[in-house]
Order: C-alpha cells, then structure tokens, then sequence
C-alpha cells in the first residue's frame, strides 16, 4: 500500500520552482525518485530532497499544472509539512510575480509585496 499523497497546486513553472527551492537552501533534482515510507519510490519532474528518508516532488499535469507529490506522513516525522509547503508556496508566488515584473518590462520599478 502506498504512502505518498498527491495534492493539487497552482504552481505552473518549472525553472522558478526550482530556483524557489535553491532559494530556500532546499536540494533539488529533475527528473528523478521522491523518497518515500519503506523505501517506496515515485517518480516527479522536480524533487525537492529534505533531510532525512523522504522528500517533496511535483509532477507536470497535462494542463502544465504541478501536483505535489509526498508521503507526508514521513515528512512531518523531521519538518514541519506545513511550514515547509507553505514556505515554497510563498517565495514561488514572490519568485514569479517578481518574474512577470520583469518581462513586462518593468525591471526599473519599484514594487512592494506586502505578505501577511
């Protein structure tokens, strides 16, 4: 029987995932085995190697969506799921916003993000 869970996401781009991810001091792969209980292994296109015996991954949806992809179970055993999730979630949403900035030309405005 599996462990992983598979969440849905609004996460769209690849390269600022990852790069949220190195961001966060966070390891990542491509293409590569999420890490799971027992170790059970699923494939994902990024994986976000924690420490410890389990990891994050995220597989591309037909509609260029993520999913998040975790035996949550094993990673609330060392992290904080939810603050970490919660954190990737939040410097993706600063990393691409601040990357819309950009390619619409706007490389020399000021913009404030207020997060609360």
């Amino acid at each position: 029987m599996s462990h992983f869970s598979t969440l849905r996401t609004k996460i769209t781009d690849a390269e600022i995932l990852t790069n949220s991810l190195k961001d966060l001091g966070i390891n990542v792969k491509t293409d590569a085995d999420v890490r799971g209980y027992n170790s059970q292994r699923i494939r994902a296109d990024i994986v976000a190697v924690l420490d410890g015996e389990y990891d994050l991954g995220w597989s591309r949806n037909a509609d260029g969506s993520f999913d998040l992809i975790a035996d949550l179970w094993g990673v609330a055993k060392k992290h904080n799921q939810t603050e970490l999730i919660n954190s990737i979630n939040q410097k993706y949403a600063v990393n691409k916003t601040l990357s819309e900035v950009k390619q619409r030309g706007l490389q020399n405005a000021n913009v404030k993000l207020v997060l609360k």
